[in-house]
């Protein structure tokens, strides 16, 4: 069934909501929550995206879903990454960007929204991410 009229629009707005109730299901959220699904999504993709540089976070978007590709690239100003942050200013990132609280914190939402996130970003990709992080940041990413 097309939502949209076109194939593109439909796969993609298929994907996301698959990444969120990915995330929903990992909390057991009702879809009524879909706010605190994408807030996570959201506070971590930017977090992520600014701790990147410039082509890394360039590559990792083109493995997203065209409308999750969109959120990650919200607000973004390439002049000012990458943004240096450790582990604990990376958490506080997300932290600050997500209002609500959560069973396991901040590091639980990253490693729930990262596997969410998983089956759209290659394995080499994602240790091309892994590799452009410090060693200590490298400890929360699944």
């Amino acid at each position: 069934m097309s939502f949209t009229g076109y194939p593109t629009f439909d796969t993609t707005l298929q994907k996301t909501n698959g990444i969120l109730k990915q995330i929903e299901a990992s909390y057991g959220w009702p879809k009524e929550r879909r706010n605190q699904s994408y807030a996570g999504l959201r506070a971590v993709l930017h977090a992520l995206r600014d701790r990147l540089t410039v082509e890394e976070a360039a590559q990792l978007s083109a493995q997203l879903p065209l409308l999750v590709r969109g959120i990650y690239f919200e607000d973004w100003d390439p002049s000012k990454v990458p943004m240096k942050m450790h582990r604990n200013d990376f958490l506080e990132r997300i932290r600050s960007d997500f209002p609500y609280e959560v069973p396991g914190g901040v590091e639980q939402l990253f490693d729930t929204v990262i596997q969410a996130l998983r089956r759209h970003i290659t394995e080499g990709e994602w240790e091309d991410v892994r590799a452009s992080l410090p060693k200590d940041m490298v400890t929360v990413l699944p």
